[in-house]
Protein backbone atom coordinates (compact mmCIF):
# COMPACT_ATOMS: atom_id res chain seq x y z
CA UNK A 1 0.00 0.00 0.00
CA UNK A 2 1.05 3.34 -0.86
CA UNK A 3 2.04 5.78 1.80
CA UNK A 4 1.50 9.52 1.34
CA UNK A 5 2.58 12.44 3.67
CA UNK A 6 0.38 13.84 6.39
CA UNK A 7 -0.49 17.41 7.12
CA UNK A 8 -1.27 19.10 9.89
CA UNK A 9 -4.22 21.45 10.25
CA UNK A 10 -3.41 25.02 10.02
CA UNK A 11 -6.58 27.00 10.27
CA UNK A 12 -10.34 26.72 10.33
CA UNK A 13 -12.85 28.94 8.31
CA UNK A 14 -16.31 26.92 8.62
CA UNK A 15 -16.26 23.81 6.07
CA UNK A 16 -12.79 25.30 4.59
CA UNK A 17 -9.73 24.05 6.72
CA UNK A 18 -6.02 24.51 5.35
CA UNK A 19 -3.51 21.96 6.08
CA UNK A 20 0.19 22.75 5.75
CA UNK A 21 2.77 20.13 4.92
CA UNK A 22 0.90 18.77 2.18
CA UNK A 23 4.00 18.62 -0.25
CA UNK A 24 2.49 16.32 -3.76
CA UNK A 25 -1.02 16.41 -2.49
CA UNK A 26 -2.82 17.14 -5.61
CA UNK A 27 -6.14 18.73 -6.97
CA UNK A 28 -9.15 16.85 -5.93
CA UNK A 29 -7.55 14.64 -4.08
CA UNK A 30 -9.49 13.16 -1.27
CA UNK A 31 -8.53 13.65 2.46
CA UNK A 32 -9.00 13.04 6.07
CA UNK A 33 -9.45 15.64 7.87
CA UNK A 34 -8.63 15.64 11.69
CA UNK A 35 -9.25 12.84 14.83
CA UNK A 36 -12.48 12.26 13.43
CA UNK A 37 -11.43 11.54 9.80
CA UNK A 38 -13.48 14.17 8.33
CA UNK A 39 -13.58 13.52 4.28
CA UNK A 40 -12.55 16.47 2.94
CA UNK A 41 -11.73 17.66 -1.17
CA UNK A 42 -8.60 19.81 -2.17
CA UNK A 43 -9.93 22.77 -3.80
CA UNK A 44 -6.36 25.06 -4.00
CA UNK A 45 -2.94 24.45 -3.95
CA UNK A 46 -0.22 26.87 -2.42
CA UNK A 47 2.75 25.25 -2.13
CA UNK A 48 3.07 22.97 0.38
CA UNK A 49 -0.53 24.49 1.94
CA UNK A 50 -3.37 22.98 0.79
CA UNK A 51 -7.30 24.37 0.68
CA UNK A 52 -9.84 21.48 2.10
CA UNK A 53 -13.72 21.87 1.39
CA UNK A 54 -14.98 19.52 4.06
CA UNK A 55 -18.24 17.34 3.50
CA UNK A 56 -18.64 16.96 7.25
CA UNK A 57 -19.53 19.58 10.34
CA UNK A 58 -15.68 20.93 11.35
CA UNK A 59 -16.96 21.93 14.50
CA UNK A 60 -14.38 21.05 17.19
CA UNK A 61 -11.30 20.75 14.72
CA UNK A 62 -8.29 22.11 15.93
CA UNK A 63 -5.37 23.37 14.40
CA UNK A 64 -2.96 20.95 14.68
CA UNK A 65 -4.79 17.87 14.27
CA UNK A 66 -3.28 15.68 11.56
CA UNK A 67 -4.89 15.33 7.60
CA UNK A 68 -4.36 12.19 5.87
CA UNK A 69 -3.99 12.17 2.04
CA UNK A 70 -5.81 9.37 0.01
CA UNK A 71 -4.33 9.53 -3.09
CA UNK A 72 -7.38 9.32 -4.83
CA UNK A 73 -9.97 11.90 -6.41
CA UNK A 74 -13.37 12.01 -4.90
CA UNK A 75 -14.96 8.98 -6.47
CA UNK A 76 -18.27 6.77 -6.66
CA UNK A 77 -18.69 3.62 -6.71
CA UNK A 78 -20.94 1.72 -9.38
CA UNK A 79 -22.48 -1.56 -9.32
CA UNK A 80 -25.32 -3.61 -8.84
CA UNK A 81 -27.11 -1.97 -5.32
CA UNK A 82 -26.98 1.37 -6.62
CA UNK A 83 -30.43 1.19 -7.51
CA UNK A 84 -33.29 1.21 -4.40
CA UNK A 85 -30.55 2.90 -2.29
CA UNK A 86 -30.90 6.25 -0.70
CA UNK A 87 -27.75 8.18 -0.47
CA UNK A 88 -25.87 11.39 1.13
CA UNK A 89 -24.08 13.52 -0.96
CA UNK A 90 -21.07 11.71 -0.58
CA UNK A 91 -22.57 8.54 -1.38
CA UNK A 92 -22.94 7.17 1.74
CA UNK A 93 -26.21 4.97 2.37
CA UNK A 94 -28.52 6.38 4.75
CA UNK A 95 -30.17 3.18 6.05
CA UNK A 96 -26.51 1.36 6.39
CA UNK A 97 -25.65 4.46 8.40
CA UNK A 98 -29.01 4.68 10.72
CA UNK A 99 -28.33 0.91 11.61
CA UNK A 100 -25.06 1.61 12.81
CA UNK A 101 -25.16 5.19 14.06
CA UNK A 102 -28.96 5.96 15.01
CA UNK A 103 -30.89 8.98 13.27
CA UNK A 104 -28.05 11.28 13.20
CA UNK A 105 -25.25 11.05 10.67
CA UNK A 106 -21.90 10.23 13.03
CA UNK A 107 -18.99 12.75 11.92
CA UNK A 108 -16.21 10.88 9.72
CA UNK A 109 -18.49 7.64 9.46
CA UNK A 110 -16.79 5.90 6.71
CA UNK A 111 -19.21 3.14 4.90
CA UNK A 112 -18.88 2.08 1.11
CA UNK A 113 -21.42 3.04 -1.37
CA UNK A 114 -22.26 -0.62 -2.03
CA UNK A 115 -22.93 -3.54 -0.05
CA UNK A 116 -20.00 -5.62 -0.29
CA UNK A 117 -21.14 -9.23 1.58
CA UNK A 118 -24.46 -9.31 -0.47
CA UNK A 119 -24.60 -12.23 -3.23
CA UNK A 120 -25.78 -10.92 -6.43
CA UNK A 121 -26.89 -14.03 -9.38
CA UNK A 122 -24.13 -12.67 -12.04
CA UNK A 123 -25.39 -14.48 -15.81
CA UNK A 124 -22.78 -14.14 -18.54
CA UNK A 125 -23.45 -13.04 -22.54
CA UNK A 126 -19.81 -13.70 -23.72
CA UNK A 127 -17.91 -17.10 -23.96
CA UNK A 128 -14.11 -17.65 -23.11
CA UNK A 129 -11.79 -16.47 -26.00
CA UNK A 130 -13.98 -13.51 -26.74
CA UNK A 131 -12.16 -10.73 -27.53
CA UNK A 132 -13.24 -7.56 -25.44
CA UNK A 133 -13.43 -3.75 -24.70
CA UNK A 134 -14.04 -1.04 -22.71
CA UNK A 135 -17.50 -0.73 -22.55
CA UNK A 136 -17.95 -4.44 -23.58
CA UNK A 137 -21.05 -6.36 -21.35
CA UNK A 138 -19.48 -9.45 -19.51
CA UNK A 139 -23.06 -10.48 -18.20
CA UNK A 140 -26.03 -9.17 -16.08
CA UNK A 141 -27.38 -8.91 -12.73
CA UNK A 142 -30.94 -8.33 -12.09
CA UNK A 143 -30.68 -5.35 -9.50
CA UNK A 144 -34.35 -4.33 -8.93
CA UNK A 145 -37.85 -6.25 -10.19
CA UNK A 146 -37.65 -3.98 -13.46
CA UNK A 147 -33.73 -2.92 -14.32
CA UNK A 148 -31.31 -5.36 -15.59
CA UNK A 149 -27.63 -4.19 -14.43
CA UNK A 150 -24.87 -4.95 -17.09
CA UNK A 151 -21.81 -5.85 -15.87
CA UNK A 152 -19.26 -3.64 -18.17
CA UNK A 153 -15.46 -3.94 -19.13
CA UNK A 154 -14.65 -0.55 -17.37
CA UNK A 155 -13.51 1.92 -19.70
CA UNK A 156 -9.95 2.06 -20.60
CA UNK A 157 -9.23 -1.52 -20.74
CA UNK A 158 -9.36 -4.38 -23.33
CA UNK A 159 -8.49 -8.42 -24.07
CA UNK A 160 -9.49 -11.66 -24.21
CA UNK A 161 -11.42 -13.02 -21.69
CA UNK A 162 -9.77 -16.42 -20.70
CA UNK A 163 -12.03 -17.01 -17.77
CA UNK A 164 -15.63 -16.20 -16.82
CA UNK A 165 -17.49 -17.52 -14.12
CA UNK A 166 -21.40 -17.60 -13.59
CA UNK A 167 -23.07 -17.96 -10.17
CA UNK A 168 -23.47 -16.16 -6.76
CA UNK A 169 -20.97 -13.15 -5.95
CA UNK A 170 -20.30 -10.67 -4.05
CA UNK A 171 -19.55 -7.58 -5.39
CA UNK A 172 -15.63 -7.85 -5.10
CA UNK A 173 -15.00 -11.56 -5.95
CA UNK A 174 -13.73 -12.21 -8.93
CA UNK A 175 -16.05 -12.98 -11.93
CA UNK A 176 -13.97 -12.92 -15.14
CA UNK A 177 -9.72 -12.94 -16.61
CA UNK A 178 -8.86 -10.78 -19.19
CA UNK A 179 -5.66 -11.14 -20.67
CA UNK A 180 -3.75 -8.25 -22.18
CA UNK A 181 -0.51 -8.71 -23.58
CA UNK A 182 0.60 -11.51 -21.36
CA UNK A 183 -1.10 -9.70 -18.58
CA UNK A 184 -3.98 -10.80 -16.37
CA UNK A 185 -6.71 -8.57 -15.14
CA UNK A 186 -8.91 -9.74 -12.27
CA UNK A 187 -12.59 -8.29 -12.99
CA UNK A 188 -15.39 -7.88 -10.43
CA UNK A 189 -19.06 -6.28 -10.80
CA UNK A 190 -17.68 -2.88 -9.49
CA UNK A 191 -15.93 0.30 -10.88
CA UNK A 192 -14.84 2.78 -9.11
CA UNK A 193 -15.08 6.51 -11.02
CA UNK A 194 -14.19 9.89 -10.38
CA UNK A 195 -16.95 12.16 -10.18
CA UNK A 196 -15.59 15.52 -11.67
CA UNK A 197 -14.80 13.19 -14.51
CA UNK A 198 -16.74 12.69 -17.68
CA UNK A 199 -17.65 9.05 -18.51
CA UNK A 200 -15.91 8.53 -21.98
CA UNK A 201 -18.83 7.44 -25.22
CA UNK A 202 -17.88 7.09 -28.90
CA UNK A 203 -19.68 9.75 -29.86
CA UNK A 204 -22.52 12.28 -29.21
CA UNK A 205 -25.58 12.24 -30.94
CA UNK A 206 -28.64 15.42 -31.63
CA UNK A 207 -31.27 14.49 -29.50
CA UNK A 208 -34.46 14.07 -32.00
CA UNK A 209 -36.67 11.53 -29.56
CA UNK A 210 -38.81 13.57 -27.08
CA UNK A 211 -38.68 12.95 -23.33
CA UNK A 212 -42.44 12.10 -22.76
CA UNK A 213 -43.82 13.48 -19.43
CA UNK A 214 -47.11 13.75 -19.59
CA UNK A 215 -47.49 16.65 -18.95
CA UNK A 216 -49.11 18.71 -21.65
CA UNK A 217 -47.34 22.22 -21.05
CA UNK A 218 -44.09 20.55 -21.43
CA UNK A 219 -44.83 17.73 -23.73
CA UNK A 220 -46.91 20.05 -26.35
CA UNK A 221 -45.73 23.44 -25.57
CA UNK A 222 -41.70 23.27 -24.65
CA UNK A 223 -40.57 19.48 -24.88
CA UNK A 224 -37.52 18.08 -23.92
CA UNK A 225 -35.84 15.83 -26.14
CA UNK A 226 -33.73 12.43 -24.69
CA UNK A 227 -30.44 13.61 -23.82
CA UNK A 228 -31.45 17.14 -23.20
CA UNK A 229 -31.35 19.77 -20.45
CA UNK A 230 -33.64 21.81 -18.70
CA UNK A 231 -34.11 24.26 -15.97
CA UNK A 232 -37.50 25.03 -13.86
CA UNK A 233 -36.80 28.51 -12.39
CA UNK A 234 -39.20 29.84 -9.79
CA UNK A 235 -39.83 31.16 -5.95
CA UNK A 236 -41.04 29.42 -3.02
CA UNK A 237 -44.16 27.32 -3.83
CA UNK A 238 -44.39 27.40 -7.37
CA UNK A 239 -44.55 23.85 -7.38
CA UNK A 240 -40.51 23.31 -8.66
CA UNK A 241 -40.36 19.86 -6.35
CA UNK A 242 -43.69 18.71 -7.43
CA UNK A 243 -42.91 19.35 -11.06
CA UNK A 244 -40.10 17.24 -10.92
CA UNK A 245 -41.47 14.30 -9.04
CA UNK A 246 -44.30 14.41 -12.03
CA UNK A 247 -41.41 14.13 -14.56
CA UNK A 248 -39.81 11.47 -12.57
CA UNK A 249 -42.55 9.68 -12.09
CA UNK A 250 -43.92 9.48 -15.51
CA UNK A 251 -41.31 10.43 -18.50
CA UNK A 252 -40.27 7.36 -20.17
CA UNK A 253 -36.69 7.10 -18.67
CA UNK A 254 -36.01 4.16 -17.84
CA UNK A 255 -33.64 5.37 -14.36
CA UNK A 256 -34.93 8.36 -12.46
CA UNK A 257 -31.70 9.56 -10.44
CA UNK A 258 -33.27 12.17 -7.54
CA UNK A 259 -30.12 14.63 -6.24
CA UNK A 260 -31.86 16.84 -3.08
CA UNK A 261 -29.55 19.35 -3.03
CA UNK A 262 -29.76 21.46 -0.42
CA UNK A 263 -33.11 21.34 0.08
CA UNK A 264 -35.64 21.83 3.32
CA UNK A 265 -35.57 18.55 5.58
CA UNK A 266 -38.94 18.44 5.29
CA UNK A 267 -39.19 18.40 1.12
CA UNK A 268 -36.12 15.61 1.55
CA UNK A 269 -38.60 13.86 3.56
CA UNK A 270 -41.17 13.88 1.54
CA UNK A 271 -39.11 12.42 -1.27
CA UNK A 272 -37.69 9.76 0.76
CA UNK A 273 -41.32 8.79 1.71
CA UNK A 274 -42.95 8.65 -1.57
CA UNK A 275 -40.65 7.15 -4.16
CA UNK A 276 -40.88 4.02 -2.29
CA UNK A 277 -44.66 4.01 -2.11
CA UNK A 278 -45.54 5.73 -5.48
CA UNK A 279 -46.70 3.63 -8.24
CA UNK A 280 -44.66 3.48 -11.72
CA UNK A 281 -47.31 3.35 -13.92
CA UNK A 282 -45.33 1.51 -16.74
CA UNK A 283 -43.63 -1.57 -14.51
CA UNK A 284 -46.67 -1.84 -12.28
CA UNK A 285 -43.78 -2.04 -9.79
CA UNK A 286 -42.67 0.72 -7.04
CA UNK A 287 -41.27 3.52 -8.55
CA UNK A 288 -38.38 2.84 -6.25
CA UNK A 289 -37.35 -0.32 -8.33
CA UNK A 290 -35.89 1.60 -11.03
CA UNK A 291 -34.57 5.30 -9.10
CA UNK A 292 -31.78 6.13 -6.97
CA UNK A 293 -31.83 9.19 -4.15
CA UNK A 294 -28.82 11.17 -3.16
CA UNK A 295 -30.29 13.52 -0.31
CA UNK A 296 -28.54 16.61 0.85
CA UNK A 297 -30.58 18.89 2.97
CA UNK A 298 -29.80 22.43 4.15
CA UNK A 299 -28.90 21.80 7.51
CA UNK A 300 -25.77 19.40 5.96
CA UNK A 301 -22.26 21.41 5.47
CA UNK A 302 -22.65 23.12 2.31
CA UNK A 303 -19.32 21.86 0.82
CA UNK A 304 -21.91 18.78 0.47
CA UNK A 305 -24.10 20.16 -1.73
CA UNK A 306 -21.09 20.25 -5.15
CA UNK A 307 -20.14 16.57 -4.13
CA UNK A 308 -24.42 15.48 -4.34
CA UNK A 309 -24.44 17.02 -7.69
CA UNK A 310 -21.40 15.64 -9.50
CA UNK A 311 -21.77 12.24 -7.34
CA UNK A 312 -25.52 12.16 -9.06
CA UNK A 313 -24.37 12.55 -12.47
CA UNK A 314 -21.91 10.28 -12.36
CA UNK A 315 -24.15 7.38 -11.42
CA UNK A 316 -26.65 8.60 -14.22
CA UNK A 317 -23.91 8.30 -16.84
CA UNK A 318 -23.28 4.65 -15.30
CA UNK A 319 -26.70 3.88 -16.02
CA UNK A 320 -26.41 5.67 -19.69
CA UNK A 321 -23.70 3.70 -20.66
CA UNK A 322 -25.43 0.06 -20.23
CA UNK A 323 -27.86 1.85 -22.73
CA UNK A 324 -30.64 3.19 -20.21
CA UNK A 325 -32.49 6.50 -21.10
CA UNK A 326 -31.95 8.11 -17.50
CA UNK A 327 -33.40 11.14 -16.17
CA UNK A 328 -31.51 13.37 -13.54
CA UNK A 329 -33.65 15.47 -11.36
CA UNK A 330 -31.36 18.31 -9.57
CA UNK A 331 -33.21 20.38 -6.87
CA UNK A 332 -31.78 22.63 -6.64
CA UNK A 333 -28.84 24.47 -8.33
CA UNK A 334 -29.07 27.54 -6.21
CA UNK A 335 -28.04 25.57 -3.29
CA UNK A 336 -25.44 24.07 -5.18
CA UNK A 337 -24.43 27.73 -6.48
CA UNK A 338 -25.21 29.19 -2.72
CA UNK A 339 -22.44 26.82 -1.90
CA UNK A 340 -19.83 27.54 -4.28
CA UNK A 341 -19.84 31.67 -2.83
CA UNK A 342 -19.52 30.29 0.68
CA UNK A 343 -16.21 28.57 -0.18
CA UNK A 344 -15.14 31.19 -2.61
CA UNK A 345 -15.89 33.37 0.20
CA UNK A 346 -14.05 31.90 2.62
CA UNK A 347 -11.11 31.83 -0.35
CA UNK A 348 -10.84 35.35 -0.20
CA UNK A 349 -11.44 35.08 -4.23
CA UNK A 350 -12.29 38.43 -6.42
CA UNK A 351 -16.19 37.92 -6.10
CA UNK A 352 -18.47 38.24 -9.19
CA UNK A 353 -22.25 39.55 -9.60
CA UNK A 354 -24.02 39.02 -6.17
CA UNK A 355 -20.93 37.72 -4.30
CA UNK A 356 -20.73 34.68 -6.83
CA UNK A 357 -17.63 33.46 -8.17
CA UNK A 358 -16.73 34.44 -11.33
CA UNK A 359 -16.49 30.59 -11.82
CA UNK A 360 -20.04 30.04 -11.49
CA UNK A 361 -21.62 29.73 -15.71
CA UNK A 362 -18.01 27.57 -16.27
CA UNK A 363 -19.43 25.31 -13.28
CA UNK A 364 -23.35 24.86 -14.36
CA UNK A 365 -22.28 24.90 -18.19
CA UNK A 366 -20.04 21.67 -17.20
CA UNK A 367 -22.95 19.97 -15.07
CA UNK A 368 -25.19 20.54 -17.90
CA UNK A 369 -23.10 19.54 -20.21
CA UNK A 370 -22.47 15.99 -19.01
CA UNK A 371 -26.30 15.21 -20.53
CA UNK A 372 -26.45 14.47 -23.48
CA UNK A 373 -27.31 11.19 -25.86
CA UNK A 374 -24.67 8.86 -26.72
CA UNK A 375 -23.29 5.90 -28.73
CA UNK A 376 -21.86 3.83 -25.63
CA UNK A 377 -18.33 2.51 -25.17
CA UNK A 378 -17.93 -0.95 -26.37
CA UNK A 379 -18.05 -3.29 -29.78
CA UNK A 380 -21.52 -3.24 -30.21
CA UNK A 381 -24.58 -0.82 -30.98
CA UNK A 382 -26.04 0.84 -27.88
CA UNK A 383 -27.14 3.89 -27.15
CA UNK A 384 -28.15 5.73 -24.09
CA UNK A 385 -29.12 8.95 -22.82
CA UNK A 386 -28.74 11.25 -19.71
CA UNK A 387 -31.39 14.09 -19.46
CA UNK A 388 -31.27 16.90 -16.83
CA UNK A 389 -33.87 18.68 -15.23
CA UNK A 390 -32.38 21.80 -12.83
CA UNK A 391 -34.40 23.24 -10.57
CA UNK A 392 -33.53 26.83 -10.02
CA UNK A 393 -34.71 28.61 -6.81
CA UNK A 394 -34.22 32.27 -7.63
CA UNK A 395 -34.59 34.53 -3.96
CA UNK A 396 -37.92 36.35 -4.36
CA UNK A 397 -38.51 34.69 -8.11
CA UNK A 398 -36.40 37.22 -9.55
CA UNK A 399 -34.81 35.38 -12.85
CA UNK A 400 -32.61 38.58 -13.40
CA UNK A 401 -30.07 36.92 -10.73
CA UNK A 402 -26.76 35.09 -11.91
CA UNK A 403 -27.95 31.38 -11.46
CA UNK A 404 -30.71 32.25 -13.34
CA UNK A 405 -29.19 33.62 -16.13
CA UNK A 406 -26.23 31.89 -16.50
CA UNK A 407 -28.52 28.71 -16.10
CA UNK A 408 -30.63 29.76 -19.17
CA UNK A 409 -27.79 30.46 -21.33
CA UNK A 410 -26.47 26.52 -21.03
CA UNK A 411 -30.42 24.82 -21.31
CA UNK A 412 -32.22 24.41 -24.55
CA UNK A 413 -35.64 24.02 -22.72
CA UNK A 414 -36.57 26.63 -20.13
CA UNK A 415 -39.67 26.52 -17.90
CA UNK A 416 -40.15 29.38 -16.22
CA UNK A 417 -42.47 29.01 -13.04
CA UNK A 418 -44.69 31.98 -12.68
CA UNK A 419 -46.17 33.00 -8.96
CA UNK A 420 -49.08 34.85 -10.38
CA UNK A 421 -50.25 31.68 -11.86
CA UNK A 422 -49.24 29.88 -8.99
CA UNK A 423 -51.36 31.94 -6.45
CA UNK A 424 -54.53 31.59 -8.97
CA UNK A 425 -54.12 28.04 -8.21
CA UNK A 426 -53.20 27.23 -11.71
CA UNK A 427 -50.66 24.21 -11.79
CA UNK A 428 -48.17 23.51 -13.31
CA UNK A 429 -47.07 27.18 -12.93
CA UNK A 430 -45.69 27.57 -16.17
CA UNK A 431 -45.75 30.96 -17.52
CA UNK A 432 -46.11 30.04 -21.21
CA UNK A 433 -45.20 33.58 -22.32
CA UNK A 434 -41.64 33.60 -20.53
CA UNK A 435 -40.99 30.12 -21.35
CA UNK A 436 -38.99 28.36 -24.70
CA UNK A 437 -37.59 25.06 -25.75
CA UNK A 438 -34.64 24.74 -28.83
CA UNK A 439 -36.09 21.10 -28.85
CA UNK A 440 -38.98 22.17 -31.25
CA UNK A 441 -37.38 22.17 -34.42
CA UNK A 442 -35.12 18.58 -33.44
CA UNK A 443 -38.13 16.76 -32.10
CA UNK A 444 -40.85 17.78 -34.54
CA UNK A 445 -40.61 15.12 -37.38
CA UNK A 446 -41.21 12.49 -33.98
CA UNK A 447 -44.10 13.93 -33.57
CA UNK A 448 -44.88 14.24 -37.20
CA UNK A 449 -44.50 10.66 -37.40
CA UNK A 450 -46.07 9.17 -34.00
CA UNK A 451 -48.41 11.48 -33.37
CA UNK A 452 -50.03 13.79 -36.46
CA UNK A 453 -48.47 15.97 -39.14
CA UNK A 454 -50.37 18.75 -37.61
CA UNK A 455 -49.29 18.58 -34.03
CA UNK A 456 -47.04 21.23 -34.17
CA UNK A 457 -49.11 23.22 -36.56
CA UNK A 458 -51.78 23.14 -33.82
CA UNK A 459 -49.57 24.43 -30.91
CA UNK A 460 -48.14 26.77 -32.78
CA UNK A 461 -51.92 28.42 -33.50
CA UNK A 462 -52.34 28.13 -29.81
CA UNK A 463 -48.95 30.05 -28.77
CA UNK A 464 -50.62 32.69 -31.51
CA UNK A 465 -53.79 32.93 -29.29
CA UNK A 466 -52.33 32.91 -26.11
CA UNK A 467 -49.78 35.64 -27.26
CA UNK A 468 -52.82 37.54 -28.64
CA UNK A 469 -54.78 37.21 -25.06
CA UNK A 470 -51.28 38.62 -23.24
CA UNK A 471 -51.31 41.61 -26.07
CA UNK A 472 -55.38 42.44 -25.65
CA UNK A 473 -55.10 42.09 -21.37
CA UNK A 474 -54.34 45.52 -20.86
CA UNK A 475 -57.27 46.66 -23.09
CA UNK A 476 -59.37 44.61 -21.20
CA UNK A 477 -58.17 46.18 -17.78
CA UNK A 478 -59.32 49.70 -19.18
CA UNK A 479 -62.44 49.39 -21.13
CA UNK A 480 -63.51 45.52 -20.33
CA UNK A 481 -64.21 42.96 -22.52
CA UNK A 482 -67.75 43.64 -23.78
CA UNK A 483 -66.27 46.93 -25.36
CA UNK A 484 -63.80 44.50 -27.83
CA UNK A 485 -64.82 43.52 -31.19
CA UNK A 486 -66.49 40.01 -31.50
CA UNK A 487 -63.68 38.34 -32.96
CA UNK A 488 -60.86 39.37 -29.89
CA UNK A 489 -63.96 38.54 -27.66
CA UNK A 490 -63.47 35.21 -29.16
CA UNK A 491 -59.90 34.84 -28.79
CA UNK A 492 -60.01 35.25 -24.73
CA UNK A 493 -62.32 33.20 -24.47
CA UNK A 494 -60.18 30.36 -26.76
CA UNK A 495 -57.36 31.48 -24.60
CA UNK A 496 -59.60 30.88 -21.52
CA UNK A 497 -60.07 27.83 -22.23
CA UNK A 498 -56.75 26.51 -23.67
CA UNK A 499 -55.52 28.13 -20.20
CA UNK A 500 -57.68 26.17 -17.92
CA UNK A 501 -59.09 23.22 -19.61
CA UNK A 502 -55.58 22.24 -21.85
CA UNK A 503 -52.53 23.59 -19.81
CA UNK A 504 -54.17 22.76 -16.07
CA UNK A 505 -53.59 19.70 -15.11
CA UNK A 506 -54.00 18.13 -11.65
CA UNK A 507 -51.09 15.91 -10.53
CA UNK A 508 -52.74 14.18 -7.57
CA UNK A 509 -55.84 13.28 -10.05
CA UNK A 510 -55.39 9.59 -11.18
CA UNK A 511 -56.73 10.06 -15.23
CA UNK A 512 -55.34 13.82 -15.12
CA UNK A 513 -52.04 13.45 -13.92
CA UNK A 514 -50.81 12.03 -16.58
CA UNK A 515 -51.89 12.62 -20.27
CA UNK A 516 -50.06 10.86 -23.57
CA UNK A 517 -49.21 12.73 -26.54
CA UNK A 518 -52.40 11.19 -28.48
CA UNK A 519 -54.80 12.47 -26.24
CA UNK A 520 -52.76 16.07 -25.63
CA UNK A 521 -53.26 15.80 -29.54
CA UNK A 522 -57.05 15.16 -29.79
CA UNK A 523 -57.84 17.72 -26.79
CA UNK A 524 -55.80 20.63 -28.33
CA UNK A 525 -57.30 19.76 -32.13
CA UNK A 526 -60.78 19.96 -30.58
CA UNK A 527 -59.97 23.41 -28.33
CA UNK A 528 -58.43 24.69 -32.06
CA UNK A 529 -61.63 23.60 -34.08
CA UNK A 530 -64.23 25.06 -31.69
CA UNK A 531 -61.98 28.52 -32.65
CA UNK A 532 -62.48 27.41 -36.33
CA UNK A 533 -66.08 26.90 -36.04
CA UNK A 534 -66.68 30.05 -33.98
CA UNK A 535 -65.24 32.18 -36.53
CA UNK A 536 -66.89 30.63 -39.41
CA UNK A 537 -70.11 31.41 -36.93
CA UNK A 538 -69.50 34.63 -36.24
CA UNK A 539 -68.57 35.28 -40.01
CA UNK A 540 -72.35 33.85 -40.59
CA UNK A 541 -73.26 36.52 -38.07
CA UNK A 542 -73.75 34.51 -35.32
CA UNK A 543 -73.73 36.55 -31.95
CA UNK A 544 -70.37 36.16 -29.62
CA UNK A 545 -72.64 35.96 -26.60
CA UNK A 546 -74.53 32.60 -28.33
CA UNK A 547 -70.58 31.07 -29.08
CA UNK A 548 -69.75 32.07 -25.40
CA UNK A 549 -72.86 30.44 -24.45
CA UNK A 550 -72.85 27.02 -25.81
CA UNK A 551 -73.49 23.98 -23.47
CA UNK A 552 -70.76 22.31 -25.34
CA UNK A 553 -67.85 23.93 -23.81
CA UNK A 554 -68.91 22.25 -20.23
CA UNK A 555 -68.37 18.85 -22.18
CA UNK A 556 -64.38 20.69 -23.51
CA UNK A 557 -63.84 21.10 -20.34
CA UNK A 558 -64.03 17.81 -19.02
CA UNK A 559 -61.84 16.35 -21.81
CA UNK A 560 -58.92 16.17 -19.69
CA UNK A 561 -60.64 13.21 -17.41
CA UNK A 562 -61.33 10.81 -20.36
CA UNK A 563 -59.78 7.49 -19.56
CA UNK A 564 -56.72 7.09 -21.73
CA UNK A 565 -57.68 3.92 -22.51
CA UNK A 566 -60.81 5.14 -24.71
CA UNK A 567 -59.20 8.21 -26.61
CA UNK A 568 -60.12 7.68 -30.50
CA UNK A 569 -63.50 7.28 -29.54
CA UNK A 570 -64.18 9.50 -27.32
CA UNK A 571 -62.63 12.11 -29.20
CA UNK A 572 -64.58 11.19 -31.87
CA UNK A 573 -68.16 11.46 -30.09
CA UNK A 574 -67.14 15.08 -28.92
CA UNK A 575 -65.83 16.16 -32.31
CA UNK A 576 -69.65 15.04 -33.68
CA UNK A 577 -71.33 16.84 -30.57
CA UNK A 578 -69.02 19.74 -31.25
CA UNK A 579 -70.10 20.31 -35.10
CA UNK A 580 -73.69 19.40 -34.20
CA UNK A 581 -73.94 22.07 -31.77
CA UNK A 582 -72.50 25.16 -33.89
CA UNK A 583 -75.19 23.96 -36.67
CA UNK A 584 -78.12 23.57 -34.06
CA UNK A 585 -77.79 27.04 -32.89
CA UNK A 586 -76.85 28.25 -36.42
CA UNK A 587 -80.25 26.93 -37.65
CA UNK A 588 -82.20 28.50 -34.28
CA UNK A 589 -84.45 32.26 -34.93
Amino acid sequence: MTEYSEGTIQSIAGPLVVARNMKGCQMYEVVRVGEAGLMGETIRLEGQLAYIQVYEDTAGLLPGEKVLRTGEPLSVELGPGIIRNFYDGIQRPLNEIRKQAGDFITRGILIPGLDHERLWEFTPVVTEGAAVVGGDVLGTVQESKVITHKIMVPPGLQGTVVEIRAGSFRLRDTIAILEHMGTHIPLTMTQKWPVRVERPYKKKIDPKIPLLTGQRIYDTFFPIAKGGTAAIPGGFGTGKTVSQHQVARWSDAQVVVYVGCGERGNEITEVLDSFPELEDPKTGHKLIERSTLIANTSNMPVAAREASIYTGVTIAEYYRDMGFDVALMADSTSRWAEALREISGRLEEIPGEQGYPAYLASRLAHFYERAGLVATLGTDERYGSVSIIGAVSPPGGDLSEPVSQNTLRVVSAFWALDASLADRRHFPAINWLRSYSLYLDFTKDWYAHHISPEFRELRARAMVILQQEAELSEIVQLIGPDALPERERLTLDVARMIREDFLQQHAFHKVDSYCPPKKQYHMLKIIMLFNDLAIEALERGMSIDVVSNLSIKDTLSRMKYIANDALESAFADIEVQLRQSFQTAGAAP
